[in-house]
């Protein structure tokens, strides 16, 4: 974890379950409510954000509103980590407490892109517990450097 590698680290969430569940996982570190739509930090005042499936309850039309923020606060060369289900097309799906909208890698770099990222890698991950692919895949890391970031996914 980054905070024991003496990174500063914090985290937010709109739930305050998951607030409660990060503070009793990760005491060291420090969880706030807060709203990825509107991040209480200093402009290019974070070297990374890590985003796993944070956007994914986004509508089509407002997922500007999170990368832009995310590009806000990022310092130059700071890294943006995302994960989001990925699809073949734009789609929404019921989710386990609101709908989520999977995205094609090429469309979600696009938006990515508008918000002043530029994408530096993309990796699919295959769920361990299922046969067949699943719908969430791509992650993307994301650096930021004039307004430009890096996005690389995870692996399982």
């Amino acid at each position: 974890m980054l905070s024991g590698a003496s990174y500063d680290s914090s985290g937010i969430d709109l739930a305050p379950e998951f607030v409660d569940h990060a503070r009793a996982t990760y005491p060291d570190v420090t969880f706030e409510r807060g709203d990825i739509d509107a991040i209480g930090e200093r402009d290019g005042s974070l070297g990374g954000i890590l985003a796993w499936f944070s956007t994914i309850h986004h509508e089509p039309e407002r997922i500007h509103v999170p990368l832009t923020e995310f590009a806000r606060v990022l310092r130059p060369g700071g890294t943006l980590l995302l994960g989001y289900f990925d699809g073949a097309a734009i789609e929404p799906f019921d989710h386990a407490v609101l709908r989520a909208y999977r995205w094609p890698a090429g469309e979600l770099s696009a938006a990515l892109g508008a918000a002043g990222f530029d994408i530096v890698e993309t990796h699919r991950a295959r769920s361990p517990r299922r046969r067949r692919p699943p719908r969430r895949a791509p992650r993307e890391l994301s650096r930021h450097a004039d307004r430009r970031a890096t996005s690389p996914s995870g692996r399982r």
